[in-house]
């Protein structure tokens, strides 16, 4: 039989298609083999030993009721497991077949309250060799509730900004898609998904839409304005892998949802990134915009806040209506707190209904729907009973069928009793009165029971016995216990089974025949209930629906009441919403630096007129977290919240771009420039005019004159050809000229109080902004602040007061006895010695010297020699030097000097 069992193991294994297989062998759900081993090693189980044929098999196992801890552990680590569960056919045999297979993102029994998406990602077939193809569609399901999410972007960029706005734990890429390696790096970089390649078959056009058509319906996609054959295909790719695993949840997923990027907000992974919106940049949850703005008592609340901020809104009835709600739950303290009460009782209802849906919900489960449900009228009351009347809340209500829910909470408390058992096996679960033929089951078995209960007192009587009880347990069934010093009295009938250390055990037939009775009736009533709990399991699931607009409708309250929680607590303020151009903000924080520090606000105007911020100031000053306050002020209204500010106007932005220091990517063979640029360039080509853009430095990663050339023609650019909002983070001074020449771009900076205290300058980071440009970075006394050596300190403020004055610097090396004098060549942009094969300017009157060395037939030398004998370098800014010394460049380039 061993034999039998370890071969059936590895034959249902080797059909799997899965990481690890759990067999049922009885009460247990065994792993033999290297699974074993794999299973103790990650679970910290301890291996047995199973024989067969000879050879000895590592053995390990978890009992059948106990599976889904193991199960969802073993997934969670990134696992695909089989389950292969016990049958008996009408012989009386057993036999094994596999039943589901679970994988990341068909995993049901998650303790994780976020959302479980699993993704399809689908590219045309036909690829190009364009830098960006395109389109793509894309399918998010999470099976744990129900919801499905269909829709087609324009290129991969945008495919990778929308999976890591849902974060899918699984993805399923389409044919054309999986031979992309790009692509897929780049998701699973910015994500924890698992990559499955699913037949290819069930991408094909036909067969997707076919079975989309099963699912939702035939006029389905249609009705709902899917026109996307790419978008179809993802999600019957999507449907059939859920099928294929045996999940069974398709019952659960009632609404296919299509969206569009004209509905949201655009926001690319690296400004979800970078911005820290649900988690910082170090990976943590702590410190996020989510974590800090999370005041929901509900899991659906909180998985629905983390939906919004991701994936912000654009169309102003939305936003009129949640700004609305958030207002009047703001004003309503009381009834808020109430409410939040109420809610803090509500179960996860989008995720029980997937439960439902897949037949592995118990009778506990259905009790918490059945609470749940029981909420409704009390949700309802606070809504409609007081202040909140007015609101546009009441109208959460309104997608759900009221009456449906109260019988269903009716069917619900008339059939579960108030504290079933864990198992829907063993019998009472249900209440009286809810079946007859129970009924009559219950009443018989409680009159055997009866008999048994009153047995011991009538052997008392009958037999003058004092020491007499009747038990029950799984070795010996029922029995009669009496006392050692009674045992020998006991009559003939009484039959000895057991002795022990100060009583006996008896039966007697007329005991032996009221015990299979009752086993009998419990065997009885056990399938009666089970066949009665499937029923209503199944009635439960066939309204998922109903299920999901509650528990959507609880998430949302759940939402606005976390807004408006944290907008009271914080002083935040209501948005004025205005079309695209606008973003005047009056005394503005960071919604999450003020939780942790005392917060010196600022303010910022922008519009048609101005509307591009170079910001300057010293590092450590605030200037990222003034510029990142103003995005994230901008996406809090977008969301509909209320934003940390005195006063707000916020225009409607159709995406956010941002573009923050960032580091090596050795591993992709990017270096930091390589990153930086490669964001650089996404910014410029998806923003419009009606975008924010955010850049905190550009071209610091190269040399100093590329990096001002770059970050001067990316200002233009974006100044002139695309026209957004922009704030615009620099350390080259030599960009704030451009605010002389740009109509649109102005000059703030944040200040710095700096006292000479005699023994060296003292600087106070202010924090404030205000208007026009700073001249000073303040390096220096920053790397002072992060505890440089004194010794480097003081001689890098030496060195800095010889290049301010043009003064050489001697270059003290170890190896030398004496220092060496250098000077730094602004022309060339590089320190050269001062005695070395650098060409130094005289002075004026050292001019007929230099003429000396040409030739009278080189006008344009001449021209150039006299331009820099006559040009006063204290009086002309960087940004103009640099300019006539391109203009020299170009001049001598016509000369014969070019040539040698």
């Amino acid at each position: 039989m061993s034999q039998g069992i370890v071969g059936q193991f590895h034959a249902l294994k080797a059909d799997s298609d899965a990481d690890l297989l759990a067999m049922q062998c009885g009460d247990f759900y065994e792993f033999f083999d290297t699974d074993a081993e794999c299973v103790a090693d990650e679970l910290d189980l301890t291996t047995s030993t199973k024989s067969s044929g000879g050879e000895s098999y590592p053995m390990a196992g978890v009992p059948v009721g106990e599976l889904t801890p193991y199960l969802t552990a073993l997934v969670e680590r990134g696992y695909t497991v089989a389950v292969a569960d016990q049958f008996e056919d009408d012989n009386g045999d057993f036999y094994r077949e596999i039943t589901r297979r679970v994988t990341p993102g068909t995993l049901l029994e998650t303790a994780d309250s976020d959302a479980q998406y699993l993704a399809a990602v689908v590219a045309p077939n036909e690829q190009t060799d364009d830098e960006s193809t395109g389109p793509y569609g894309l399918a998010f399901a999470d099976i744990t509730t129900g919801q499905f999410l269909v829709t087609e972007v324009e290129d991969a960029d945008s495919a990778v900004a929308e999976c890591y706005r849902f974060d899918p734990v699984e993805l399923l890429p389409g044919p054309a898609v999986r031979t992309d390696d790009e692509f897929l790096s780049a998701v699973t970089d910015r994500s924890d998904a698992e990559v499955t390649l699913h037949t290819t078959d069930a991408f094909a056009p036909g067969r997707a839409t076919y079975t989309v058509d099963e699912q939702f319906g035939d006029e389905t996609a249609d009705s709902i304005g899917l026109d996307s054959e790419l978008a179809v295909r993802a999600a019957g790719a999507i449907l059939a892998y859920v099928a294929e695993t045996g999940v069974g949840v398709r019952q659960s997923m009632t609404r296919l949802q299509p969206y569009t990027a004209d509905d949201h907000l655009t926001l690319d992974a690296t400004t979800q990134r970078n911005l820290e919106l649900v988690e910082t940049m170090q990976g943590d949850s702590a410190g996020s915009l989510l974590a800090t703005v999370d005041h929901t008592a509900t899991s659906p609340g909180r998985r629905l806040l983390r939906e919004w901020l991701t994936r912000p809104r654009r169309d102003r009835a939305t936003l009129d209506r949640r700004l609305d709600s958030v207002a009047a739950m703001a004003a309503a303290a009381l009834r808020r707190q109430r409410l939040q009460e109420t809610l803090d009782g509500a179960a996860d209802l989008e995720r029980l209904a997937s439960r439902v849906a897949s037949g592995s919900a118990g009778a506990n489960e259905l009790l918490s729907i059945r609470e749940t449900l029981g909420l409704l009228p009390d949700i309802a009351a606070e809504l409609t009973d007081g202040e909140l009347a007015d609101s546009p809340l009441p109208s959460v209500l309104d997608d759900i069928d009221r009456e449906a829910a109260a019988d269903l909470r009716e069917t619900l408390a008339d059939a579960i009793v108030d504290d079933p058992p864990q198992t829907v096996t063993q019998g009472e679960l249900f209440k009286r009165g809810y079946h007859d033929d129970l009924d009559e089951l219950i009443d018989q078995h409680e009159a055997a029971k009866e008999w048994i209960d009153g047995l011991a007192d009538r052997l008392k009587q009958r037999h003058g016995l004092t020491h007499v009880s009747v038990g029950r347990n799984k070795t010996d069934g029922y029995y009669i216990q009496v006392g050692q010093s009674e045992a020998d009295a006991v009559p003939d009938s009484f039959s000895h089974v057991k002795t022990l250390k100060n009583s006996k055990r008896f039966v007697i037939d007329e005991l032996a025949e009221r015990e299979r009775e009752i086993l009998r009736l419990e065997e009885q009533r056990g399938e009666l209930e089970y066949e009665l709990f499937e029923e209503l399991r199944e009635s439960v699931a066939a309204q998922s629906a109903l299920l999901q607009d509650v528990g959507r409708a609880i998430a949302e309250l759940d939402v606005y009441c976390s807004l408006a929680t944290h907008a009271a607590s914080n002083g935040w303020c209501r948005p004025t919403l205005a079309d695209p151009g606008e973003l005047a903000i009056d005394a503005g924080r960071h919604p999450v630096v003020e939780q942790t520090t005392e917060f010196v606000p600022n303010d910022l105007q922008l519009d048609r007129d101005r509307g591009f911020l170079l910001v300057t100031g010293p590092n450590m000053s605030g200037k990222s977290t003034y510029m990142r306050q103003a995005a994230l002020i901008t996406l809090l209204a977008q969301v509909g919240s209320f934003v940390p500010a005195d006063a707000a106007t916020v225009g409607v932005v159709d995406g956010i771009y941002t573009r923050v220091g960032a580091l090596d990517e050795l591993a992709q063979g990017r270096s930091t420039f390589m990153v930086e640029m490669q964001e650089l360039s996404n910014i410029l080509h998806s923003a419009t005019d009606e975008s924010l853009v955010i850049l905190d430095e550009v071209g610091r990663g190269t040399a100093t004159y590329d990096g001002i050339s770059i970050a001067w023609a990316a200002t233009e650019y974006i100044h002139n050809r695309i026209g957004c909002h922009c704030l615009f983070a620099t350390h080259y001074h030599e960009l704030t000229a451009l605010a002389s020449h740009l109509d649109r771009v102005g000059n703030v900076h944040v200040a710095v109080a700096n006292e000479d205290r005699g023994d060296g300058e003292e600087i106070t980071f202010l924090r404030t902004v205000e208007e026009g440009a700073t001249d000073r970075s303040y390096g220096i006394h920053v790397a002072d602040l992060a505890g440089v050596p004194e010794p480097v300190v003081g001689r890098a403020r030496d060195v800095l007061e010889k290049l301010r004055s043009k003064k050489a610097v001697e270059a003290k090396g170890s190896g030398s006895s004496e220092p060496t004098q250098a000077v730094f060549d602004l022309s060339a942009g590089e320190f050269r010695t001062a005695d070395g094969d650098a060409r130094e300017i005289e002075p004026a009157d050292n001019g007929a010297n230099a003429a000396d060395t040409t030739t009278d037939s080189d006008p344009e030398l001449e021209s150039v020699l006299t331009a820099l004998q006559t040009t006063d370098i204290d009086e002309m800014s960087p940004v103009e030097l640099m300019a006539k010394v391109q203009q020299w460049q170009e001049q001598l380039s016509k000369t014969e000097l070019s040539e040698h």
